[in-house]
């Protein structure tokens, strides 16, 4: 019996030891729009600006980017992550928004340095979103 208990112990102690080393997903830092698939229909980045989002620990916001102009915030807001799900709620658009104050779920992924983001939006447009890390 002693054994066993002893065994459990040693278990649960390698147990705390391993989930310690498991890094929490964090959508902190810059990210450049890469393209996305929108009710089924595949679209590229935009060729003469880019699209680019900050996130910190709690908010994002973000940018259009044109080389002949000062960056655009068009959008901004908070997100939360909770396992695999984010949830975005935007505070602030530039143009007219059906999601103004919204909670919008989005099932997340990070691969290597590509954020994906899919969720169906409340008008039921399906949306997947491709976002590159940038250095």
């Amino acid at each position: 019996m002693m054994k066993k208990s002893g065994m459990l112990v040693l278990l649960f102690v390698l147990a705390i030891i391993a989930s310690s080393f498991i890094a929490k997903q964090s959508l902190k830092g810059a990210w450049e729009y890469a393209g996305g698939i929108y009710n089924g229909k595949k679209e590229g980045a935009p060729t003469d600006y880019k699209l680019q989002r900050k996130y910190d620990k709690e908010h994002f916001e973000s940018y259009s980017i044109d080389s002949a102009a000062a960056p655009e915030k068009y959008e901004a807001g908070n997100y939360v992550l909770h396992g695999d799900t984010c949830i975005e709620t935007q505070t602030f658009s530039g143009p007219p928004s059906k999601v103004l104050n919204i909670p919008v779920p989005y099932l997340y992924t990070i691969r290597n340095d590509t954020l994906t983001l899919r969720t169906t939006l409340p008008d039921g447009m399906v949306v997947e979103e491709y976002w590159k890390r940038m250095k």
